[in-house]
């Protein structure tokens, strides 16, 4: 169980299987950590290990993971890409994929405008992003599901503290994938490869608009996950596409 550590910040991460470095994020908002990756829509280290070299990570202060740091009450985004780059750095990895579920399409797109350089391509798996009938999704589970537990365990953390973390990331830009504007995303040029949901934290509509503003987007069939052969087919044209642009 290694760790990352820069100042007040404690990164928990796993590695397995050897290749190209690539970064994977589970699902699970901010409460994405490793233990998740066993019930996640596929387990990516287990079935990408034997071509990549897989490296994963407990996100700060997920809930049942062990990274840990302070709560940015601004700029939270660039936190988190902070944790994700600042990881690389210490493995000593420059260019990496990269694979975000969930919350982790988000993650996915502040690398890109970070690190242009860095991320070879990337895929997002079921984003978050705004959904139009659900717009307080994201925050009201940050403050009802997230925030309660993380106080058991940080009485240094106030309800006041929290409400504008969660007001930054998902209110302060409350369109789109949160973490970036359309306008970067119509500049950028990163491959990606984009796996479409449609559930109150995964909203179609954010997938699709990913897709059709970022000029390297391809996006698979939607719904791809049943029948079973379908979504072994995509399984293969995530590893396709990774393939790809590792070099």
């Amino acid at each position: 169980m290694p760790f990352y550590e820069r100042g007040a910040v404690r990164i928990r991460y796993e590695e397995t299987g050897s290749g190209f470095p690539l970064l994977l994020v589970p699902g699970g908002g901010l409460n994405s950590r490793v233990s998740n990756w066993p019930t996640a829509v596929f387990n990516s280290p287990e079935i990408f290990k034997d071509e990549f070299r897989c490296i994963t990570m407990d996100q700060r202060n997920a809930n049942g993971g062990d990274s840990t740091g302070p709560i940015p009450t601004s700029d939270p985004w660039d936190a988190f890409a902070d944790d994700q780059l600042g990881l690389m750095d210490h493995l000593g990895i420059d260019q990496f994929l990269f694979m975000g579920y969930c919350i982790g399409g988000c993650f996915a797109m502040k690398l890109m405008e970070r690190g242009p350089q860095r991320v070879k391509a990337g895929v997002l798996v079921q984003t978050v992003g705004q959904h139009p009938e659900h717009p307080d999704y994201m925050y009201n589970s940050g403050r009802d599901v997230w925030a309660p537990e993380l106080m058991k365990r940080r009485p240094d953390v106030t309800m006041a503290e929290i409400e504008r973390y969660l007001h930054e990331l998902y209110r302060a830009r409350p369109e789109f994938i949160y973490s970036v504007s359309r306008d970067f995303a119509r500049s950028c040029q990163t491959p990606m490869l984009v796996l479409p949901d449609e559930t109150p934290a995964h909203p179609l509509v954010t997938s699709v608009e990913v897709a059709s503003l970022c000029p390297n987007a391809e996006i698979t069939v939607f719904p791809w996950r049943d029948p079973p052969e379908l979504k072994a087919r995509t399984i293969d044209r995530v590893r396709r596409f990774l393939r790809t642009h590792q070099a």
